[in-house]
């Protein structure tokens, strides 16, 4: 398993622990790195920069190996700026960035050679970040968690690969080794991995949302827009089938006025965390628990370790018998 993305962030395994609001923590960054892989933590994660900044020195503490940061550098997050800085001043080796302009992003942290990859859903956007000077592109496709793209991993990899010189890391529906081995066959440069590491040992979320990860499967997941006004999938429990996944009028209405839609949608997305937060840390059913399709292949409460060489294991023999099919000795 090796590949440029490997090279490029320094890790054994060309696979990063998707950053997950409200999920990702600092047990789980250090058992990621020290696994093989690139573990990326949202610095909303942490509510202030002070916490942001015992965060990360927290996982350095526990780890020598590159970790990075997922920044959100749109309107909605007043402290984009400040996290940025606090990062490079801690030392963060890359960043993933999301839902709005990397620019500088980009220019800052190519000052100290920080590396900065950039979530895109299509092609246009991919070839704006190139040429913005991003190091690699994270495509999400139809099969991510939370906010998903549109376009199947299928087909979204080999046309981002057409157009871009960089690397290109997949992101979304993969839960096994061999779903590993095919997004390489298509050309991918790595997988950027979620779901499949919320029902973990190091994962901080309420026993709840870590069984209906093993519970639930790829048939339950529905995209709502009630948590941020953005497409989202969430697991379809009892309670999501209750208050339903779109907007009511009056929040359609708020989003379609242009003088009110930023507002609303501000508050939409602040209401949509609340959410989050309380699916993530409270014990009921009766919250929404974000997951994308890989949730298919948990079975079992695992360390982040035994999932890891358990992809080993499974992208091997898959490797053995598609050698087998195809004559390769």
């Amino acid at each position: 398993m090796k590949t440029a993305l490997n090279d490029l962030l320094g890790v054994e395994l060309p696979i990063i622990m998707a950053p997950m609001f409200l999920v990702t923590n600092s047990k789980m960054m250090i058992a990621a790195a020290e696994a093989g892989l690139a573990g990326c933590i949202p610095a909303l994660n942490f509510r202030t920069i002070e916490e942001l900044d015992r965060g990360i020195k927290e996982i350095k503490a526990g780890t020598t190996k590159p970790i990075g940061v997922n920044l959100i550098v749109n309107k909605s997050n007043i402290l984009a700026k400040k996290q940025l800085h606090k990062c490079l001043d801690l030392g963060v080796n890359f960043f993933i960035t999301s839902l709005g302009s990397p620019e500088e992003v980009i220019k800052e942290s190519k000052k100290l050679g920080v590396k900065v990859l950039c979530d895109v859903v299509e092609e246009n956007y991919a070839k704006k970040v190139q040429d913005l000077g991003a190091d690699g592109i994270i495509a999400v496709n139809s099969g991510a968690g939370g906010h998903r793209g549109n376009i199947p991993a299928s087909i979204l990899v080999p046309a981002l690969k057409s157009v871009c010189k960089i690397p290109v890391i997949s992101a979304g529906g993969v839960g096994t080794g061999a779903g590993i081995l095919s997004m390489l066959a298509l050309g991918a440069d790595g997988l950027s991995i979620g779901s499949p590491f919320i029902a973990t040992k190091e994962s901080d979320v309420t026993e709840d949302y870590k069984k209906a990860c093993i519970d639930y499967g790829a048939e339950n997941i529905v995209v709502t827009t009630k948590l941020s006004g953005t497409p989202c999938t969430v697991i379809n429990t009892p309670y999501v089938k209750k208050i339903g996944t779109d907007q009511n009028i009056v929040e359609q209405l708020l989003n379609k006025n242009k003088q009110l839609k930023k507002y609303a949608k501000m508050v939409t997305s602040y209401r949509g965390m609340k959410l989050l937060e309380k699916a993530a840390f409270t014990a009921s059913y009766k919250t929404v628990w974000c997951a994308g399709s890989s949730i298919e292949f948990t079975h079992e409460i695992e360390s982040i370790k035994e999932i890891v060489e358990r992809y080993k294991r499974e992208f091997y023999e898959a490797k053995k018998n598609l050698d087998r099919i195809t004559g390769v000795v």
